[in-house]
């Protein structure tokens, strides 16, 4: 965060973020998939957090192959331009499957599920040789944004001098998919319950962001996947900027229009 009250706020960067939940096989209770960050990345490192990432230039769809609610319904819950809207949904299924292998495609007509080749086109996928439309129009699928519900959307407080305007959005793991770790992003990744991972961040052996921590203590008020992606329609989204108070080296950060929620860390 920067000491200099004058300086000009970074302009934030659009970014996605999904809430990959399922009913844990077995108790059907609900778990999210989360990600614990290499500890030295530039943004976010040794955090625990949802798979996501910043809206890339090949993140715009076609729309023959977008399979659900238009771009403009995303944008009036996300308040956002449609087409901002789009690359938005684009990006979510993306970094799902660059991240943890997850992808929320299928060729018309049928459910999303296991693909043999599926290894290979993330591969192509992370190493940029192709974008997802491209791989979806290569392989004759559909993107399918029916999946995804908003949740949210976090923007980074002004100061900070990396800053993401984030669109949070749920979506229930495919049947016969596999979220998985093969990520070099990540050190860890698995399912939470999310009052697993909020006692792992209580007793300070996970390290949350303020929005995920947020995120996981709403999750926890829910029993199932199909609570959540109900209650992610319901929801209304206004945009939530975090609200910043330096005093010595502790942080303390509140949320507009609830000040009993605070979150306090230590700086260097």
């Amino acid at each position: 965060m920067s000491d200099d009250p004058a300086a000009q706020p970074v302009e934030p960067r659009a970014a996605a973020t999904v809430l990959l939940v399922r009913d844990e096989p077995g108790t059907g209770d609900l778990q999210v998939f989360l990600q614990r960050r290499v500890a030295g990345m530039a943004f976010a490192g040794g955090m625990t957090v949802f798979p996501g990432g910043g809206v890339s230039a090949g993140d715009e769809p076609d729309p023959a192959r977008w399979r659900g609610p238009e771009p403009e319904r995303f944008g009036a819950r996300l308040a956002q331009p449609a087409d901002l809207a789009a690359a938005l949904v684009t990006a979510a299924v993306r970094e799902t499957f660059e991240e943890c292998g997850v992808l929320l495609a299928a060729p018309a007509g049928t459910e999303p599920g296991p693909l043999d080749t599926a290894a290979a086109w993330r591969d192509d996928l992370v190493a940029h040789r192709i974008t997802l439309p491209e791989l979806l129009a290569a392989h004759d699928l559909e993107l399918r944004a029916d999946l995804l519900v908003p949740w949210a959307r976090w923007i980074t407080p002004p100061r900070n001098p990396k800053r993401y305007d984030t669109a949070f959005l749920v979506a229930r793991v495919p049947d016969g998919q596999v979220a998985d770790d093969a990520t070099t992003e990540a050190v860890e990744a698995r399912w939470w319950s999310p009052a697993e991972a909020l006692s792992g961040y209580d007793d300070g052996d996970l390290k949350l962001m303020p929005p995920t921590l947020r995120t996981l203590q709403e999750l926890h008020r829910h029993d199932s996947a199909g609570e959540v992606l109900a209650a992610a329609a319901a929801r209304d989204i206004e945009p939530i900027t975090p609200e910043v108070r330096r005093e010595g080296r502790i942080v303390t950060i509140t949320l507009p229009g609830d000040p009993d929620w605070i979150y306090e860390e230590a700086t260097r």
